[in-house]
């Protein structure tokens, strides 16, 4: 089934945003809002996008790096090829705060003509786990489940830390989290962990054998049945939330 996607482009505080759009080919759905990881918009992006999307919802993916280009996004190739991508990749990473990926999520959403008052769902994986965490835990009210894929930055130093917020969730959420993830293994979310799963609210699956990155088939990381379970569990949770 040929799911129908489109770039809307939108105004931020901080200039021009493209988003990616897509949805079922007909009638109205349930909005998830998509988070994406370090290497930005790029193929996989666009086809998890459409596989959620033929599962029965409209996903609604902010290019979080249009402060830097329009549409930036870093193929496994292309990094396999010239090392020094890496380093432009990270750069562009740090450059994010927590702060302006909501309010880039705000306007993807109100661009692709979701009502405030509509209920979401929302998903993130590596960094973009820790932006769809930080939207449960702090607008609740509007992000009514969350699904974090091999997840980055659960704990750390800053004051917008989410382990800081943890035991206040009021929202469930699925963490995936690859056993073999040497980048940010489970250790590195312990203190989260320790704060939220005392809530009730959190389903965690730690993959034994997956790597950091294991959602994308063209990525040499890419675990199947780690990809295969967090969809289904993913899929199953925005269900009984929406």
């Amino acid at each position: 089934m040929e799911i129908p996607s489109a770039i809307l482009d939108t105004e931020t505080p901080d200039g021009p945003m493209a988003v990616l759009v897509a949805r079922p080919a007909a009638g109205e759905f349930p909005t998830v809002a998509m988070f994406h990881d370090g290497p930005g918009i790029r193929t996989a992006t666009h086809v998890f996008a459409a596989k959620l999307a033929g599962a029965g919802y409209q996903v609604v993916v902010p290019d979080l790096f249009h402060r830097h280009g329009r549409l930036i996004g870093f193929e496994p190739a292309q990094r396999a090829a010239d090392p020094s991508i890496g380093e432009r990749m990270m750069g562009m990473v740090r450059s994010l705060t927590d702060d302006g990926i909501q309010s880039d999520m705000d306007a993807g959403l109100a661009a692709a003509g979701v009502d405030p008052a509509q209920p979401v769902v929302t998903i993130g994986f590596c960094l973009g786990a820790r932006a769809a965490v930080r939207a449960v835990l702090t607008r609740p009210e509007r992000y009514v489940a969350g699904a974090l894929w091999h997840p980055s930055f659960l704990a750390d130093d800053a004051a917008t830390s989410p382990h800081h917020l943890g035991a206040e969730l009021t929202r469930p959420l699925y963490i995936g989290i690859g056993g073999a993830d040497q980048i940010q293994p489970q250790a590195k979310h312990q203190p989260f962990l320790d704060a939220a799963l005392p809530t009730g609210l959190v389903d965690l699956v730690v993959f034994d054998g997956a790597d950091h990155g294991y959602t994308w088939p063209d990525h040499p990381s890419y675990h199947e049945q780690a990809a295969t379970v967090s969809f289904e569990r993913t899929t199953a949770l925005f269900a009984k939330a929406l």
